[in-house]
């Protein structure tokens, strides 16, 4: 009787969806109901026409106290630059990855290749852990997964300019040397191919040009393919938890963040992951300067919603001061 009577609240709690379509015009007068200040309703029904008005109301609630109601002297134009402050970020932040990909790759291939003296070491099945069920129940094999990446790129009908060449000219080994094979891997394959190595020890090599542990190097890897997917699918990242955290930095071996700054939810947390990682992969990196030009350009978007911490009488802390930034 228990069982069914929380069945029958659960079939009772449902309502009929019953929204209907709004034209841009009339998506441009609720606004306004709804007390948002605008000047120019023609530019605003282009950037709904352009943006469509559910993306941009992801954007809308910090800048409402109340359901629905926005607060007094909120704009359109505030929230045309949130949304593009957050587009700018976006593509800032998979840059970064982008750098921080291609030296995981370069240093899983030769940290590997040269402590075994082995130019084909992704094709040995002892180097990967055998097949597991992860968190999830799904069955996992890291050395399959690999090799049907592999496969594919051979099989496919346009390879690789070098996957062609290889296989034209020799016919043993069958595979690709790693530094060939490798490069045909994503950011979140790498991942994977990290998490799957066998030995804590070939972890350790590999995470010791990053210095940092083998686990948080696997934990920001898993992290930086979450986010990674975010930036691809044009995703919010401006006040937005991430789902998948990294693991806090607890022993640092070079500058770093103090305690205030380490809500690793959000994505200032993990812009200090991509700085403390580019300190390694790219030593010149523009990072820091990049992201004071783009707070700069957009001065009246919240960007304490980013997660940066601010002092009791409400100002913002000075991420720039924190030693990781200096």
């Amino acid at each position: 009787m228990h069982t069914r009577g929380v069945f029958s609240f659960l079939v009772m709690s449902n309502r009929t969806y019953n929204k209907y379509p709004k034209s841009f015009e009339d998506q441009v007068q609720l606004l306004k109901k709804r007390g948002l200040t605008i000047y120019d309703e023609t530019k605003a029904k282009s950037y709904l026409q352009a943006i469509s008005y559910y993306r941009l109301s992801a954007y809308f609630l910090p800048f409402q106290n109340s359901k629905d109601k926005f607060n007094p002297g909120i704009t359109f134009q505030q929230i045309i630059d949130t949304y593009s402050f957050d587009r700018e970020l976006r593509l800032l932040i998979f840059d970064c990855i982008e750098r921080i990909e291609i030296a995981v790759r370069t240093q899983i291939i030769y940290k590997m290749a040269l402590h075994y003296n082995d130019s084909h070491w992704q094709d040995k099945k002892k180097h990967f852990k055998k097949p597991y069920y992860n968190k999830i129940g799904r069955s996992v094999d890291p050395y399959s997964d690999l090799q049907d990446i592999i496969n594919r790129a051979k099989t496919s009908r346009r390879p690789e300019v070098f996957i062609k060449h290889y296989i034209s000219k020799y016919d043993s080994p069958a595979n690709p040397p790693a530094w060939m094979c490798l490069e045909l891997l994503t950011i979140g394959e790498l991942s994977h191919l990290f998490r799957g190595l066998a030995k804590n020890d070939d972890k350790r090599r590999i995470s010791s040009f990053f210095d940092v542990h083998h686990t948080v190097l696997q934990s920001w890897l898993h992290s930086i393919t979450y986010v990674r997917n975010i930036c691809a699918h044009h995703s919010r990242l401006w006040n937005r938890d991430l789902a998948v955290e990294p693991n806090k930095l607890l022993k640092p071996k070079g500058p770093w963040i103090d305690k205030r700054f380490g809500n690793n939810k959000r994505v200032l947390y993990f812009l200090c992951i991509l700085k403390y990682l580019l300190e390694r992969a790219n030593p010149g990196n523009s990072l820091k300067l990049k992201l004071d030009q783009l707070f700069e350009k957009y001065p009246n978007v919240p960007i304490q919603y980013i997660g940066l911490p601010t002092l009791r009488n409400g100002e913002l802390m000075k991420w720039q001061d924190q030693p990781l930034w200096e």
